[in-house]
């Protein structure tokens, strides 16, 4: 399941750049990458010419006479590098554990839990119930002394 949301947010991402981070929940990452594609092709790409265009083979036509290699490039590599960081961040690298939740944490993401809810609201891998006695039961034996 992973790997299938791992793929899932790189193709979003190769497509559009911040749909897979926003698939994934990382809505800062999702930003700053849809505001970086969108920066870079106002600022490289003739849209005055492109929204002229008739149909969209005519608007990529603009495109590959008006704009120089570089500039489109650069606008693959701004949806390349979101689709890997994408592909990395869905696969756990690199791991979040750091921020130190006081409280449970997820098996699948390891991201802190809402103790209210029976799933995991990172990555909605369902939780199974703790049984408080059976904790209970499990320390009271280990605290027994053994008598000789």
């Amino acid at each position: 399941m992973t790997w299938l949301r791992a793929m899932a947010a790189a193709g979003l991402s190769l497509f559009f750049p911040g749909a897979g981070h926003a698939l994934l929940r990382d809505w800062f990452r999702a930003l700053v990458f849809a505001g970086l594609y969108f920066s870079a092709v106002w600022f490289f790409f003739p849209v005055e010419q492109m929204a002229s265009a008739s149909s969209f083979s005519g608007m990529m036509d603009v495109v590959n006479t008006e704009t120089d290699t570089m500039s489109q490039f650069f606008i693959m590599f701004i949806a390349l590098f979101a689709a890997i960081d994408a592909t990395f961040r869905a696969l756990g690298f690199p791991p979040e554990s750091n921020d130190q939740t006081d409280g449970p944490s997820c098996p699948e993401c390891g991201k802190g839990l809402d103790e209210d809810l029976g799933f995991c609201h990172w990555c909605t891998t369902r939780l199974e119930p703790v049984d408080s006695e059976a904790e209970d039961v499990d320390e009271t034996e280990r605290e027994e002394p053994v008598h000789n």
